[in-house]
């Protein structure tokens, strides 16, 4: 057996070395890839929507403006589900909230199938929003909790990076199914997330959780089980609340990502639900097959994004990467408005996925390493959950602005806000590249 080190009389035991600095083994790689298809079947969910909303206007005869709500819907039972399972994570465990939040968007996206009207489409859309909200953060806050923090955002950014290969499956899915059964046999699809759940329950539970909560023996055996050498310490279970994200220490920091989560949830769904609509309303790619390849070619251009930020997080640290991302993503909108021919706007749409996509590399690395490890999934639901709020106003705000301004307005609006994070950040943002989540979260 392995040699643990010595206890005191207190019963406190010394850490041999400190998880943060434990080398890379085969265990982080399986939940790295857990983690990477939990988040791959939340992308391809939530843009399933987006792939379809031509198809559903047609059907029942929405306008832009209804449109504009079914999409708004979504988030606001994201952030009903933000606010309340990050919170549930903190009290119950990281991986049973994995798999029950899994389990509600997948089963409440499916029925969409057989809606009606308005009415139950809405209704499904806040049902299955609840189910997606809970789940987007926490991924992020489970492998932040095992990863050395020398590998930290590398590992959180290619979680985030699994994001763009879940919006080009379900691209992929919506050119096979859409033309022959149509956007119904389409939302069949949202049953598939189903199958990561056996994966997530066999995965074993945060350490630190358990550490947090004072069962450090069971912490103890699955650290023994995976070979890593680390004793967590024992100690009693410590309450928590919400109203702790703004005790002195953090007020900065929750407000900090509070705008940030805001800003890239509104711009990004903002821009990529509307993609296929926007491109019809430059006048220049009226097809709808056409809009449908270039919507998928812009997803591809994501992909660097994803990749190049994810490598530099632990290179150049996380502000300086999220800052430059927001930035260029800002520019990549003004260019959208200029531009004057098809391939200048699948140029631009790609600069601001680009930027706007390696800045979520940035964030989901940057978001549960600025909290401790008692309020890690609780400060990251809430600043999920703001940017939930701002999903849900985008969309009629998005709906209104094209019935009674123009394509031109928006994108203005979108370069602003871009630019607006990007300095909040410089503001109030702290390093955390190769910092210990203790070490932070002083």
């Amino acid at each position: 057996m392995m040699n643990w080190g010595n206890q005191n009389q207190k019963g406190m035991r010394r850490k041999i070395p400190s998880l943060e600095k434990t080398p890379l083994s085969r265990f982080h790689f399986v939940l790295l890839v857990v983690a990477c298809l939990v988040y791959f079947f939340a992308a391809a969910n939530t843009v399933l929507i987006a792939l379809a909303l031509p198809e559903l206007g047609k059907e029942f005869k929405f306008t832009s403006y209804e449109l504009g709500w079914i999409v708004g819907l979504l988030y606001a039972g994201m952030f009903l589900g933000a606010f309340s399972c990050g919170r549930l994570s903190d009290l119950v465990g990281r991986k049973k909230v994995i798999a029950l939040t899994t389990t509600i968007h997948s089963i409440f996206t499916g029925f969409s199938i057989a809606v009606w009207d308005f009415a139950s489409l809405a209704i499904l859309r806040v049902l299955a929003g609840f189910g997606l909200g809970g789940i987007l953060p926490l991924p992020g806050v489970y492998i932040s909790e095992y990863v050395p923090a020398k590998y930290r955002g590398r590992f959180l950014g290619l979680v985030e990076t699994s994001w763009v290969f879940g919006t080009l499956f379900a691209s992929a899915l919506a050119l096979l199914i859409m033309p022959g059964y149509g956007w119904r046999g389409y939302f069949l699809t949202a049953f598939v997330p189903l199958v990561s759940i056996p994966l997530t329950l066999f995965i074993p539970e945060s350490v630190r959780y358990l550490e947090q909560k004072g069962r450090a023996e069971e912490a103890q055996k699955i650290l023994l089980r995976y070979g890593i050498r680390y004793i967590p310490f024992k100690k009693e279970a410590e309450k928590t609340c919400y109203r702790e994200l703004f005790a002195p220490s953090y007020r900065s920091r929750t407000l900090l990502l509070w705008i940030l989560w805001a800003v890239l949830v509104y711009t990004y769904h903002g821009i990529f639900i509307w993609l296929k609509l926007f491109y019809v309303k430059t006048g220049l790619m009226a097809a709808h097959e056409a809009t449908s390849y270039y919507f998928l070619a812009t997803f591809l251009g994501q992909i660097p994004g994803y990749l190049s930020a994810t490598f530099l997080l632990d290179v150049l640290g996380r502000k300086a990467v999220l800052g430059s991302y927001l930035a260029l993503a800002g520019f990549g909108s003004l260019g959208f408005l200029l531009a004057q021919d098809p391939l200048s706007i699948l140029f631009w749409s790609c600069v601001i996925g680009f930027g706007n996509l390696g800045a979520w590399a940035g964030l989901y690395a940057y978001t549960p390493e600025l909290y401790p490890t008692r309020i890690r999934g609780t400060g990251a639901g809430v600043a999920a959950s703001m940017g939930r709020v701002a999903g849900f106003l985008q969309g009629p705000l998005t709906g209104f602005i094209l019935v009674v301004a123009s394509l031109s307005f928006a994108f203005i609006k979108f370069a602003l806000l871009h630019w607006i994070a990007a300095l909040v950040l410089i503001l109030l943002g702290i390093e955390t590249k190769g910092r210990a989540l203790e070490e932070i979260s002083r």
